[in-house]
């Protein structure tokens, strides 16, 4: 049975995706970072001897074993007036072309993981670019195998200002959220992973109360 948190102008779920988004409104933006099927929930972080920095071991909790299917994404863009979608090169079979990609440069010299990742979006603009350290992620604190950081989710919102209210049906450890919570935009968010979700319930919520402290 899925469950329903209110924090603030935030409401989180806790349930599967696939059951909860049809019985939602449509939002402003979809801004979500969906599994890509490569099997990265339980991998550790890995750095060259270059770099020292001390190994995180996630729990495997197998959700990044198969991508989403077609009409999920269908259901994403029927839902809400603008899309951006991380990982799209994955999904290719169910996004439709477009020019408005983004590109997070995880500025990494001399690591052995990819040098950036790509967000579908669906606005028909030039493709952007975000240099940003991977190593942002920690100072965030790093919850989640696969968490962005936050200063990169509130940059994508900078592309549409207009957008009020914000869904990640794929809330993961809540960083979209704490991104909302920082531009004062309303959120929705889904996860089926009970760990995941009681981090991002703590993050926003902590994120909110920061917001009122210096309000």
């Amino acid at each position: 049975m899925p469950e329903k948190v209110v924090i603030g102008n935030a409401e989180l779920w806790h349930g599967d995706c696939r059951e909860i988004l049809p019985t939602l409104p449509d939002f402003d933006l979809m801004l979500t970072d969906p599994p890509y099927g490569i099997n990265r929930a339980g991998q550790q972080e890995t750095f060259t001897k270059k770099r020292k920095h001390k190994r995180k071991h996630y729990e495997d909790l197998r959700w990044d074993e198969d991508t989403p299917p077609n009409w999920l994404f269908g259901l994403m863009i029927e839902k809400s007036s603008e899309q951006m979608i991380w990982g799209g090169n994955y999904f290719t079979y169910a996004i439709p072309p477009s020019m408005g990609w983004l590109y997070w440069d995880k500025g990494q010299d001399g690591l052995s993981m990819s040098d950036g990742e790509l967000c579908f979006t669906s606005r028909q603009a030039a493709l952007r670019a975000f240099r940003l350290n991977r190593g942002e992620i920690a100072k965030d604190g790093a919850e989640h195998p696969t968490q962005k950081p936050v200063r990169l989710m509130e940059w994508c919102m900078t592309f549409t200002p207009e957008a009020i209210t914000v869904c990640d049906p794929f809330m993961g450890s809540g960083t979209t959220g704490v991104a909302c919570a920082n531009m004062g935009k309303s959120f929705v968010g889904i996860e089926r992973e009970r760990k995941y979700f009681d981090i991002a319930c703590q993050r926003i919520s902590a994120a909110q109360a920061q917001l009122r402290l210096f309000a």
